[in-house]
């Protein structure tokens, strides 16, 4: 697996299996090098992609982990999570966040890289967000 930043090029990509973004904010996130591609090396395709953010502007707030069906639970999703904290890490931060939604099994997912709960949100039109954090 190879990890680099999104380009211009990912755009169509990523904005076909994002429904979680204002698509205008997708080009932003990847000029400002917020968002990564994951490519299979062996077949040269992308197999997925990982957004990030800043809760409150200064604490690293992973946003998205997208990996394409047939890729899924072969490793990709913590390869580039690793990659991402040693990444905040070199840039000095001490402390990283996510959150996902109470009836997601991305939770285990986190928490089994060292994520614990740290709260949660609730909206009127959706299941319980839970927020996760991680000293790195």
């Amino acid at each position: 697996m190879k990890i680099e930043y999104a380009t211009e090029a990912d755009y169509d990509y990523i904005i076909e299996r994002d429904r979680h973004i204002h698509q205008p904010l997708v080009k932003m996130k990847i000029s400002e090098k917020e968002v990564f591609i994951l490519w299979d090396e062996d077949e040269g395709s992308r197999v997925g992609w990982m957004r990030y953010g800043y809760f409150w502007d200064n604490l690293p707030f992973m946003n998205m982990i997208w990996i394409d069906e047939p890729y899924r639970n072969g490793g990709y999703g913590k390869k580039v999570v690793h990659h991402w904290e040693s990444l905040m890490k070199k840039q000095g931060f001490d402390t990283v966040m996510t959150s996902t939604q109470s009836d997601e099994h991305a939770q285990h997912f986190y928490r089994k890289l060292g994520y614990v709960d740290a709260g949660a949100l609730l909206l009127d039109t959706q299941p319980l967000e839970i927020i996760l954090i991680k000293k790195i």
